[in-house]
C-alpha cells in the first residue's frame, strides 16, 4: 500500500461517507460527480482496498472504509488545528505592536535603533507609538492600550510586568535661574528637603513618590514634601518652574526638555539614579511581537 495520500482525497472520502451519495457529496464539495468518483477510485487503488459498495440509490461503506473513517477524520481535524496555529503565528508576526510612552525615549537614538533591529526580524509587522499622559505611570500597559511601553521605574503593581532597563540616569534638580541654589555647581538633597516640589498626579502612585524622593526624605528624617503644584506634562512642568511654583527632580536625559530659558538643572548629592525601562505584561511574554521588540531593545542596550 502506498502512503502518499493527499488531504484532498481524505476530505472527498469523508464527504462521501457523510452523504452516502456521490452526487450530493460532489455538490457539497463544489466538484463534478465524475471528478469525485475518479478521485475516490484513485484513493482505493492507492490503499489497495475498496472503500464503498456502489448501489443503485447511493453507496455504503465497506469494512475497509469503516476502518479508515475515524483516522481520516482525525487527520483532517489535526490539519485544521495545525493550519489555525500557523495562521496565529503569521498574524502575530505581521500584526501591529502598540508601544506606549509618556516620555520620548530619545537617549542617543534608542528608539530608531530598536525599531531597526525589530523591523529586520519582523519585516511585515507595524509599530505604532502611543503617547500617554503622566497620570498613567504604566504608559498604557495597565489598561491594555499598549503592548509594550517605555516607562520609569518603579511601576505600580510591579508583579504584573517584566522589563529591561534601557537607561540609568542621575536625578538632577530643575529650578528657576533666579533660585538661590541655582548658583551652586552641585546641591545636597538635604538643602532641597524644605523646598516646594512639583509633583506628578496622585494616580502615578509609586512613581510620584520616587520623583518626590520620599525614601531619601525618610532617611534624612525630613517631613513630607511640600507640593507647590501638580504637573502632568513637560510644558506644564516648564511653566510651573518659570513661575517659581516649585522645584522638581528630573532624569538627566530629560533635562534638555526643561532648560529652554529661565530654568537650569544641577546635580544632586544623596539621590539614587532613575531607571528608564521597556516594560510589558508578563502574560504577554510569549507573544511573538512583544518578545521580538524586547529582544531588539535588549540587544541595543547590551542586555542580550
Amino acid at each position: 500500500m502506498t502512503t502518499d495520500v493527499h488531504l484532498r482525497e481524505l476530505r472527498y472520502f469523508v464527504a462521501v461517507t457523510e452523504e452516502l451519495h456521490f452526487t450530493r457529496a460532489a455538490e457539497r464539495l463544489y466538484v463534478s460527480q465524475p471528478a469525485l468518483s475518479k478521485q475516490i477510485r484513485a484513493l482505493e487503488r492507492q490503499l489497495g482496498a475498496e472503500l464503498f459498495r456502489r448501489e443503485p440509490r447511493g453507496v455504503r461503506l465497506t469494512e475497509a472504509g469503516t476502518a479508515l473513517l475515524p483516522h481520516a477524520r482525525r487527520m483532517l481535524a489535526d490539519w485544521a488545528d495545525a493550519a489555525a496555529a500557523l495562521e496565529a503565528v503569521r498574524s502575530a508576526r505581521t500584526g501591529t505592536l502598540v508601544v506606549g510612552m509618556s516620555t520620548s525615549p530619545g537617549r542617543g537614538g534608542l528608539l530608531p535603533a530598536i525599531r531597526s533591529r525589530f523591523t529586520a526580524a519582523h519585516p511585515e509587522a507595524r509599530v505604532r507609538l502611543r503617547q500617554v499622559g503622566w497620570e498613567d505611570p504604566t504608559a498604557g500597559l495597565a489598561d491594555g492600550t499598549a503592548d509594550a511601553a517605555f516607562v520609569w521605574l518603579p511601576l505600580p503593581d510591579a508583579g504584573r510586568y517584566d522589563w529591561i532597563v534601557a537607561a540609568e540616569e542621575p536625578r538632577l534638580v530643575a529650578l528657576p535661574d533666579t533660585h538661590p541654589l541655582a548658583a551652586r555647581a552641585e546641591i545636597d538633597f538635604a538643602d532641597l528637603a524644605d523646598e516646594p516640589f512639583l509633583a506628578l498626579p496622585p494616580d502615578a502612585g509609586a512613581l510620584r513618590d520616587f520623583w518626590l524622593a520620599l525614601d531619601e526624605r525618610r532617611a534624612l528624617g525630613a517631613g513630607p514634601p511640600r507640593v507647590g503644584a501638580e504637573i502632568a506634562g513637560t510644558e506644564e512642568t516648564y511653566e510651573a518652574l518659570v513661575a517659581g511654583l516649585g522645584v522638581c527632580l528630573v532624569a538627566s536625559g530629560n533635562a534638555p526638555l526643561l532648560t529652554l530659558g529661565g530654568v537650569t538643572t544641577r546635580p544632586v548629592r544623596g539621590l539614587t539614579p532613575s531607571r528608564f525601562a521597556l516594560a510589558w505584561r508578563r502574560e504577554d511574554a510569549g507573544r511573538a511581537l512583544v518578545r521580538g521588540y524586547a529582544r531588539a531593545c535588549g540587544r541595543v542596550v547590551g542586555q542580550v
